[in-house]
């Protein structure tokens, strides 16, 4: 019971979020939820919404468990991403014939380079103790224009039904093929945490490093498997991302989507700090972003001004996250609670399982 409340609790605040989110919609017009057919396919603002966020979704999930082992964040998501699909996109035009085998031959290349630039960044955090914002900084700077040499200096266009059939629509199947990837991802991921303790493990490690290694975890090997994992999920957002433009972009690719990525985890309840995270509430909160940038662009807000109303809108969420804010909510709560006899249980989302609470963190170190 006290797992299914903590659960609850962590999940209170993007799903108030994205509920906010969408009542402004519906005022704004009541056709928000409607969805039409085009060419066999859905269409519409959810399935818009769930093909929009595709490549922030898998980031997210990969920036939450090295978040949870590092107790920081990889800056270099995006960038990675752009190598990953620049690999991509050389190796399937360097096959000449295009075919679903040299697009998963490409596919795999892909994956192996982002690997080798997680286990980079993993062995400067893991092995040489970098901080994770600083070590990742590296692939941050450079990495747009070693994606711009692998082009070849230019922009590579996939101009081919397979790769189009990727990043939009295959005929007969009524859900954009990017949706259907995104899904078996999460799935794979799940199945992973399931089957294994990589949860287990990561959250120990992030919590207590000595304390895990005391218990026979090893934090260097955790944080290792954490780096190289983000870098396979930088392949597959890259893979997404590239097949949905149909060229290759250095310069414009998934740019910035790593403040998107580290938002998406703050929103979801993990601790920013390490520890305890939720891959559900870091999947709500890659896709509360997305519906906060349509929700702008619906609001005939500039798109040259997004950037700032988002500003506010992490600025406020920092606020209500923050463990003064959360203290006081939680006063309220238990005076709340008193007056009425304790006959009635409100929900303590704003005071317990905090996104972003050192205290939190502390007490759980304690414990182990």
């Amino acid at each position: 019971m006290a797992r299914m409340k903590s659960y609850g609790s962590q999940l209170f605040l993007p799903l108030s979020v994205l509920a906010i989110l969408i009542l402004v919609n519906l005022i704004k017009g009541s056709s928000y939820f409607s969805i039409s057919i085009i060419n066999g396919a859905l269409y519409g603002n959810i399935p818009n919404i769930l093909f929009g966020a595709s490549e922030l979704v898998i980031l997210a999930i990969g920036m939450t468990l090295v978040t949870s082992s590092a107790g920081s964040q990889d800056l270099s998501v995006g960038v990675a991403a752009t190598i990953t699909s620049a690999v991509f996109v050389w190796v399937l035009l360097s096959a000449g014939k295009i075919t679903w085998i040299t697009i998963l031959a490409a596919f795999l290349a892909s994956c192996v380079v982002g690997i080798l630039i997680g286990t980079f960044n993993g062995a400067l955090v893991a092995a040489l103790n970098v901080q994770p914002i600083v070590a990742t900084l590296i692939v941050y700077t450079a990495g747009r224009s070693i994606a711009f040499l692998i082009d070849g200096k230019l922009s590579p266009i996939l101009a081919n039904n397979l790769t189009y059939e990727i990043g939009s629509e295959i005929p007969g199947v009524p859900i954009q093929t990017p949706i259907i990837l995104t899904a078996v991802f999460v799935v794979l991921f799940a199945v992973l945490l399931r089957t294994t303790n990589l949860k287990l493990y990561s959250q120990s490690v992030g919590i207590n490093q000595r304390a895990a290694r005391l218990n026979g975890i090893n934090p260097v090997r955790i944080k290792f498997l954490a780096f190289m994992i983000m870098g396979v999920c930088t392949a597959v957002a890259g893979f997404i991302a590239v097949t949905k433009a149909g060229r290759h972009d250095s310069v414009n690719l998934l740019k910035d989507i790593e403040m998107d990525a580290i938002l998406a985890v703050a929103i979801g309840g993990s601790s920013l700090y390490g520890g305890k995270f939720s891959i559900t509430g870091s999947i709500i909160g890659a896709y509360t972003i997305e519906v906060l940038n349509r929700t702008l662009l619906r609001l005939d807000v500039d798109p040259d001004a997004i950037k700032a109303f988002k500003a506010v809108f992490i600025i406020i969420l920092m606020v209500i996250a923050s463990p003064a804010v959360r203290e006081l909510a939680g006063n309220g709560t238990k005076w709340v609670r008193d007056r009425l006899g304790g006959a009635v249980q409100i929900p303590t989302a704003i005071g317990e399982d905090a996104a972003v609470d050192p205290k939190s963190d502390i007490s759980a170190k304690k414990e182990v």
